[in-house]
């Protein structure tokens, strides 16, 4: 039974730890392709130019649209890019103008293969002088469409390798 849990939880860096049987291609594939990235945590489509300098851009649902989202939720930047094991790039969470205000993250995704097919993925998040994406990220924020965190995100994605299914469209304790 693997566990994701917050090696650092607070408002300078956060590092998750997840073991997903999937190869590391699989992983980096579910990570940086739009049609992987619609089937777990949110559903958002995200549209990565892998080169450093390339965008990131995260793009709203038809039924966030519905409710009057902006198209574009989350964008950033390539800062590295080595498939399947490494990602880094910056984050924002741009729909929300506080937190657009807060400026951008840096994320980084660490693919490792494991053995008999287990790969080990670790997200470090380095969110010093944003407590808005902290919190957010965290899971902290639990109010109506608040979501649950990278913990949310990462427990969906090994659902989806793992199962071939979503565990849900949004978290199950709201």
């Amino acid at each position: 039974m693997s566990t994701i849990a917050p090696t650092d939880i607070g408002t300078t860096t956060q590092v998750y730890r997840i073991f997903i049987k999937a190869s590391p291609q699989k992983i980096w594939d579910a990570i940086t392709k739009p049609e992987f990235t619609q089937k777990f945590g949110y559903g958002l489509r995200d549209d990565y130019e892998l080169r450093p300098g390339g965008k990131y851009r995260g793009y709203a649902t038809e039924s966030m649209l519905a409710f009057g989202t902006p198209e574009i939720i989350a964008d950033g930047e390539i800062i590295e890019a080595d498939p399947p094991r490494k990602l880094v790039m910056t984050w924002r969470m741009a729909m929300d103008p506080s937190m657009a205000a807060e400026g951008f993250t840096r994320l980084t995704y660490e693919i490792e293969e494991g053995r008999d097919g287990v790969s080990r993925l670790s997200v470090i998040h380095d969110l010093a002088g944003t407590p808005g994406h902290a919190a957010m990220v965290a899971g902290d924020k639990q109010g109506p469409g608040e979501g649950g965190g990278w913990i949310w995100v990462l427990s969906d994605l090994k659902s989806m390798l793992e199962r071939g299914e979503q565990m849900s469209t949004k978290p199950g304790w709201s």
